[in-house]
Order: C-alpha cells, then sequence, then structure tokens
C-alpha cells in the first residue's frame, strides 16, 4: 500500500516517539533563536506533566503520555553540534528508529512563525542536524520552526545566538503552545494535519524582525 506523503508511519517493533529539542544548554542562551527547539520540548513536557528530567545519553531525558500515547523528551545538553551524540545513544538504548524521532528546531529558511514538517533531507548548514545526520543517518522527522533570517550570510551566526525580542517572546508564546496543543495530531501521523493546526493561529509575528 503506497504510503501518503509526509505521513509519518512508525517502525512496528517499538512504536514509542522520541520527541527532541534542539539548543545549547548554557542559561545564557535559554532565550536565543537557536534555542527554540529547547522553548518547544518545553512547554510539551509542561503541558502534559512529563517525569524528570533525569540525565541521560548527556541530554535531560523526561517520559510520559500525550493523550494514550508513551513518549519521551529529550534535550540534549552537548551544545547544538554534537547533538546527535545524545540522540544516537537513546534511540539505541531505547530501540526506537530514525523514523520514531521527532526533532524540533530552528530554520532560517522560514519567516519567524512558520512551521514546517518532514522527514529526511539535507541539513542546510544547521549544525545540530549535521550531527544527527552523522550518527543516525537522515530519516528522521524534523519540525523546522521558522526564526527568519538577518537578510546577510556574515550576520547569521550573531542573529541566532541573540534573544528573541520581548514582542517577539509574546507572539511566539502563542505558537509554542499550540505545537504542544496539537502534537497528538503529529503523532497520530498526520503530518499535513498538524501543519494546518498551526497555519490556523492568528497571534503569529506581524512586525518586521529585530535582533535588539
Amino acid at each position: 500500500m503506497r504510503v501518503p506523503p509526509n505521513r509519518l508511519v512508525r517502525k512496528s517493533n517499538n512504536p514509542m516517539l522520541i520527541l527532541a529539542g534542539l539548543g545549547n544548554p548554557e542559561p545564557t542562551h535559554r532565550l536565543n533563536r537557536h534555542n527554540i527547539g529547547f522553548i518547544a520540548v518545553d512547554e510539551i513536557i509542561r503541558r502534559y506533566a512529563f517525569s524528570g528530567g533525569k540525565m541521560k545519553f548527556k541530554g535531560w531525558l523526561y517520559d510520559g503520555m500525550i493523550g494514550t500515547e508513551k513518549a519521551m523528551v529529550i534535550k540534549p545538553q552537548t551544545y547544538m553540534n554534537k547533538s546527535g551524540e545524545c540522540l544516537a545513544a537513546a534511540c539505541q538504548f531505547y530501540k526506537v528508529s530514525p523514523e520514531n524521532l521527532l526533532v524540533f528546531y530552528d530554520e532560517l529558511d522560514l519567516p519567524q512563525g512558520k512551521i514546517k514538517v518532514k522527514q529526511g533531507g539535507g541539513n542546510a548548514g544547521h549544525n545540530g542536524l549535521r550531527s544527527i545526520d552523522a550518527h543516525l543517518g537522515e530519516n528522521y522527522w524534523r519540525i523546522r520552526i521558522g526564526i527568519g533570517h538577518p537578510g546577510r550570510k556574515d550576520l547569521v551566526h550573531s542573529y541566532v545566538l541573540s534573544n528573541f525580542t520581548k514582542n517577539e517572546q509574546d507572539s511566539l508564546a502563542s505558537l509554542i503552545k499550540d505545537i504542544a496543543e496539537h502534537i497528538t495530531v503529529l503523532m497520530s501521523g498526520d503530518a499535513n494535519g498538524f501543519m494546518n493546526k498551526l497555519s490556523q493561529t492568528k497571534k503569529l509575528l506581524s512586525k518586521p524582525l529585530s535582533t535588539d
């Protein structure tokens, strides 16, 4: 039977999902644009009252239920460019295939507040994805959370490591809550339905991006 495009299909030998947020561990990075993966999974942890965390596989590990589904959330503490070390160790230990791994991360090539979900693909220069690709291959699922682009390549490094402005934080709060609320749609296998739910969010950023 042909699988519809962009439909999350789990491996039958272990249907459990691992949800991973990417970011850098130091408190000074907490509100960086590069840390929006951490921000997204933190809301999932909070909303569904996950237990933990405990330090394992060089990352913070949380477990719980999302609806009737058991899931784990991992926040690698290896810094972004070594994220794959943590995720590969966790997937190997729990016998979770890359097809059952969902990675939340920042995407420069999407406008701020835009979400795209896809399986596989290139890393587009993202150090976290490059590390995961090296350890697990490319067949995991990517939840790309747009942070916008500063406009010039030489500004990218300082841009991603700068904090969201107060206005941006307030606007993104609605999106992050919607991600957590509708994650059940994605976990059911409907990636397009998940994106459609998020596209209905009415409180996305409407002002030009700023790095102040």
